[in-house]
């Protein structure tokens, strides 16, 4: 049997691995500056967050050309129109849904009550401003389109390369020769996309040895009610809402969905982050799943920096922990608030480093709780936003399959093709 391990299998290895060497470090060489020096904050920093930097600087390139050939694949105006409607209100949807599912079993399972706060926990955690709501809508158009790449503006760089493909479509001839550049330039990202999942085995074990040797698994002793909620509901709208939402309206079969998202998962999980996992989840989206580039495109990148149902099922547990923590009884209209809110901060504060930790404290705001609360739960927020950016890339998947069914622009075939899109090496040319 000469079958090539996947790279998927070899990142899952090393993420194991990476897993056990954190803990250890984590248990035994805490206070060996030469490990923590060297190692902790020496090459595991270093080689992790290089890992990281590599996703991060295919994400632009990979966007706006995949962008282009998706509007141009479209050729219509009018259609194009209609799968961002169709995306948008499956975004806000999908966190309603979460938002809500969070609330509801953390009302049931009632986590934080009888918590016993150590002393000092969470006095100095200091809430960033969140931006005007009346502010990120004027920020959606960039005043500076160079800027707004250089930057890694998601929405800006969306909304202008969308206004470009559709100047393309209208200037005929030289818009059909740029298109077949941008196809051409596409297909080379996608190229190099799958350069760097070649080292990505080596960064994942990085990461995760550095989050795990700083972390450790027993930080989750303390906040075990917290944090047990959460990963439950996380599991529960990962598994359970978007399989059903699959099985329904995109007429595909859940267990084939989660093998086959496997790359992206692992990637996210280790990286956590949405923007990151772009790259690996296009090409998964694609060549995995048989969506058409028109309709992954545009779904995809938008899902990455609006859909955030891992964030919003967080602040939901997050608000009743830290409620019961302080014994403040909130009412119908405040959970409604909470829900509304959620939905609002999620599309309000797209693109906006630490989001997660922002929109929870303008929910908190909102509905009176201390701010200061937010420091009870940062210890283990780097173990849940790698779960939560797990289930965040799992919904814009889930949505760019419902649109392309409704467009009929994903191929049975591939989806249903075990080894469609599977990537185990990459085959350098060889002179001969």
């Amino acid at each position: 049997m000469n079958k090539k391990m996947s790279i998927t299998t070899k990142i899952l290895i090393a993420m194991a691995i990476g897993l056990m060497t954190g803990s250890l470090i984590n248990l035994f060489a805490q206070d060996i500056s030469f490990v923590q020096t060297y190692f902790v904050n020496g090459l595991f920093h270093v080689v992790g967050a290089a890992f990281v930097n590599s996703l991060k600087m295919l994400v632009v390139p990979l966007v706006t050309f995949s962008l282009i050939c998706g509007v141009c694949g479209i050729g219509d105006v009018a259609v194009l129109g209609r799968v961002g409607i169709k995306a948008f209100v499956l975004y806000i949807l999908t966190t309603a849904m979460a938002i809500t599912l969070a609330l509801g079993l953390a009302l049931l399972i009632a986590p934080g009550e009888g918590f016993e706060q150590a002393a000092g926990t969470g006095a100095d955690f200091v809430a960033k401003p969140a931006p005007p709501l009346t502010d990120v809508f004027i920020n959606i158009v960039p005043s500076n389109p160079v800027n707004a790449f250089a930057e890694g503006n998601m929405l800006q760089i969306i909304f202008f390369v969308i206004l470009f493909a559709i100047a393309m479509l209208m200037t005929g001839d030289i818009g059909r020769q740029l298109t077949k550049t941008a196809e051409n330039l596409n297909e080379v990202m996608m190229k190099v996309v799958t350069l760097v999942m070649d080292f990505a085995p080596i960064g994942v074990f990085f990461l995760m040895a550095k989050t795990f040797s700083i972390q450790g698994i027993g930080l989750i002793m303390p906040m075990i009610g917290y944090f047990s909620v959460v990963i439950l509901c996380l599991l529960l709208h990962g598994l359970g809402t978007f399989s059903l939402l699959l099985i329904f309206l995109a007429k595909l079969n859940p267990l084939v969905f989660l093998k086959k998202m496997r790359p992206a998962h692992v990637f996210a999980f280790s990286t956590a982050s949405s923007n990151a996992t772009i790259p690996v989840t296009l090409q998964v989206v694609e060549k995995r799943l048989g969506v058409d580039n028109s309709t992954a495109a545009f779904t995809v990148p938008l899902g990455a920096t609006i859909n955030m149902d891992g964030t919003a099922i967080m602040q939901g547990v997050a608000t009743v922990f830290i409620a019961n923590v302080y014994a403040i009884d909130l009412g119908l209209v405040d959970y409604i608030t909470i829900i509304g809110m959620s939905i609002l901060a999620s599309i309000g504060t797209a693109g906006v480093p630490g989001v997660g930790l922002i929109m929870l404290a303008m929910v908190f705001n909102q509905v009176g709780l201390p701010i200061e609360g937010i420091g009870l739960i940062l210890g283990v927020d780097r173990l849940l936003d790698m779960v939560r950016t797990a289930i965040n890339i799992t919904g814009d998947a889930t949505v760019t399959c419902i649109v392309a069914r409704s467009e009929q622009t994903i191929d049975d075939k591939i989806f249903q093709n075990p080894d469609a899109g599977v990537i185990t090496e990459i085959e350098l040319p060889h002179k001969g």
